[in-house]
């Protein structure tokens, strides 16, 4: 049996809170809501000082993105270039310092400005070289105002850039925690992913960032490759536990329009016989790895923070996992970063084919004039709770109610009294109590399918009508 399947919408979302059958467990991985494509471009364009005027900044995130990879995985969909020819990173980097003084002066300095945590992501920083590493590092610092040796700081890393002379600029300047896409150690297992990569090369990397001063070390691993069986997950799971990693990653394995696994798959000639059982097959062979990758990390002194995320238990205190909270404040920078306000999300244009994106990278670099909101979604109290709501209950400790009545004046089981019932009836459900509603265990398990229960009718709407390009 084939364990890539035709390629799926980019953001399918099934049934209603009214339907009794469960969804499919694997349909979209909430990281953030409303998803961004349900962002559209703003007209008229909001001027950044209005949007942060009223704005609490004693605790704000920062995030700066950095498009960039040497290779693009056949899984991703993330806004990304390969390679970076004639200076672009440089450029790129001239265009971020334009942005962030733009930013700046936009917050004002009537109310101090105040970062509770920092993260390099896009991409890869890591392409970068130290010299840019370290402007990098300088923009977050002189430009922005944070203290990077002060806060929680991540970055995310390849094993190709994951060099000495890099972990070296980001250990100095404070990085609390690297992560690593490893993906797979096993070879074939890599190739079918479209990840060219060779085990040695990753262990090697490995090797270096245990040799840095760098606290936390993040491995993320892919379940659901071609022809992974549970001996080669298992041979994956013990190499990474080899190197005692404060934190595990555990994906699944998605197959999404205009990437190279996607353009793979409707490539292959005729359609399946029966494309409905094969999806079927496909989604109980992930299930079966994440369960035996849940149990294995567990017995192995991990706890269970979400679905994906599993966290050694002597490991050292970050801050708020995932740099994501339920309040608002996020200043990101870079041409695929997003902003939050409490009444607008906002980023740039979005796309994730090559062209579109060398070309949206290339306007990026070219932009004078950052002082305006350029696409975005307006956040009601609506949308509000649902994102509350999400970013709780998704997490293995679940949703404290007494944070939800006191941010929103009324109570998660009446505002959504059928989703939630919904989850009940399946059994995703372990407890719903005054203080707190939590997921089960097969709750956790099907977080990528309760997350679209929660999207609102006029999200699910304009993620239909969005345009991937």
């Amino acid at each position: 049996m084939s364990t890539t399947p035709t390629a799926v919408p980019a953001a399918p979302v099934e049934g209603s809170a009214t339907d009794t059958a469960p969804p499919r467990p694997y349909q979209h991985y909430v990281y953030a809501y409303p998803h961004k494509t349900a962002y559209r471009p703003l007209d008229p364009r909001p001027p950044l000082a209005e949007l942060w005027a009223d704005q609490p900044r004693s605790a704000l995130s920062l995030y700066l993105h950095v498009p960039f990879c040497e290779v693009r995985c056949g899984f991703c969909n993330l806004f990304t270039r390969i390679g970076a020819p004639d200076g672009l990173t440089g450029r790129y980097l001239d265009a971020l310092e334009r942005q962030a003084d733009a930013v700046r002066e936009a917050l004002g300095d009537e109310e101090p400005v105040r970062f509770a945590n920092a993260a390099f992501g896009g991409g890869t920083p890591t392409f970068l070289d130290p010299d840019e590493l370290t402007r990098l590092c300088d923009l977050a610092e002189h430009r922005m105002g944070a203290d990077l040796r002060a806060v929680p700081f991540s970055v995310e890393a390849s094993p190709s850039t994951a060099t000495a002379d890099r972990l070296a600029v980001l250990a100095e300047r404070g990085t609390t925690r690297l992560s690593l896409g490893v993906q797979s150690f096993v070879e074939s297992e890599a190739r079918a992913a479209a990840r060219p990569q060779h085990r040695a090369d990753v262990e090697a990397a490995l090797a270096r960032v245990r040799e840095t001063t760098i606290p936390v070390l993040n491995i993320d691993l892919i379940y659901g490759i071609e022809g992974q069986t549970a001996a080669s997950w298992r041979q994956s799971l013990d190499a990474a536990l080899a190197w005692r990693p404060e934190e595990i990653y555990l994906y699944p394995l998605y197959v999404r329009p205009l990437t190279g696994l996607g353009r793979r798959s409707t490539g292959r000639g005729a359609a399946p016989a029966d494309p409905a059982a094969e999806e079927r097959a496909w989604d109980e062979q992930r299930l079966r790895r994440y369960r035996e990758g849940r149990d294995h990390l567990r017995a192995q002194g991990y706890e269970q923070v979400s679905m994906r995320m599993f966290r050694r238990t002597d490991a050292p205190a970050q801050g708020p996992d995932d740099y994501v909270c339920q309040t608002d404040g996020m200043i990101g920078l870079g041409c695929g970063a997003r902003s939050y306000t409490s009444a607008l999300h906002y980023s740039f244009d979005y796309a994730v084919s090559s062209r579109e994106v060398r070309a949206l990278v290339d306007a990026y670099t070219a932009t004078g004039d950052f002082t305006r909101a350029e696409v975005g979604r307006y956040v009601d109290r609506d949308e509000a709770r649902r994102r509350h709501l999400l970013q709780s209950l998704l997490q293995a400790s679940g949703l404290e109610t007494a944070d939800y009545r006191a941010r929103f004046g009324t109570d998660p089981a009446a505002d959504f009294p059928g989703e939630l019932a919904r989850l009940a009836a399946y059994g995703w459900l372990a407890e719903t109590a005054p203080e707190r509603i939590r997921l089960s265990e097969e709750g956790l398990a099907h977080s990528d399918a309760i997350g679209p229960l929660f999207f609102s009718p006029s999200v699910r709407a304009a993620m239909a009508a969005y345009e991937l390009r």
